[in-house]
């Protein structure tokens, strides 16, 4: 939809978005109309919910259908300069098919699909969804960023983080992902990362869990007879 309005459209966003990023909607310019998804709540009865003892279960998040929404390219905005997004390349091998057989066996629907455009991936609460089109590497690199998502950002934490605090962590565990697969990532994760205005302070505080998530995908990906790797702090230091 949005490339048959503005084809020569690259990197585009809502219009608060970009005030966000310190850019301003040039007076007069005309918004590209894309379907966004809509989130709910599905919430339990009084006797399911006593019945759960997963806070998550109780209220949680569904993707309920789309509406309309505006959003402009880079080329109709200005104010500050945007970090330039450098692409991820490498080779995945057998990591992608192990990696999509884990997010199934976490009960997690994965579906590919153009509405979520132009995001490349989703994280509604039990369902990824990614847009296709996306390379190997760039595709694996957005499924590790989405679970990540899926596994640390939902109930009680989700409600306690910052949208900087979860952005920063879900892409800091797929650099680390994708470090230990092999994946050439050059600074487009740090990138990412600036572009939410996460640092070296907030990746510190969040080493921890970052580690701990890393661990269990990684292990996930783990062939029967390859031990274990680990990715050394040096390595996610790289990434503020």
């Amino acid at each position: 939809m949005s490339a048959s309005q503005r084809p020569d459209a690259t990197r585009v966003g809502g219009f608060w978005k970009w005030k966000e990023l310190g850019r301003s909607v040039k007076k007069g310019e005309k918004g590209i109309r894309i379907l966004a998804p809509i989130v709910g709540i599905r919430r339990k009865k009084d006797d399911e919910a006593k019945a759960s003892t997963d806070p998550a279960a109780i209220n949680k998040p569904v993707l309920v259908g789309f509406r309309s929404a505006y959003v402009f390219d880079v080329s109709q905005t200005e104010g500050a300069e945007l970090p330039e997004l450098r692409g991820i390349t490498g080779d995945v091998g057998e990591n992608r098919d192990r990696l999509i057989a884990f997010i199934e066996r976490q009960g997690i629907e994965l579906v590919f699909t153009e509405r979520i455009a132009p995001a490349l991936g989703m994280s509604y609460g039990g369902r990824i969804a990614i847009l296709p089109g996306q390379s190997k590497a760039e595709e694996f690199n957005t499924l590790v960023h989405e679970l990540a998502h899926e596994m640390l950002h939902k109930a009680e934490r989700r409600a306690a983080t910052t949208k900087t605090v979860r952005e920063t962590e879900a892409e800091a565990i797929a650099f680390v992902i994708g470090k230990a697969v092999g994946l050439e990532t050059g600074s487009a994760s740090a990138d990412y990362i600036q572009l939410y205005h996460g640092d070296a302070s907030l990746l510190a505080e969040s080493l921890e869990v970052i580690q701990q998530t890393s661990a269990v995908i990684l292990a996930a990906l783990q062939s029967p007879t390859t031990e274990q790797t680990t990715m050394p702090d040096a390595e996610l230091a790289k990434v503020a």
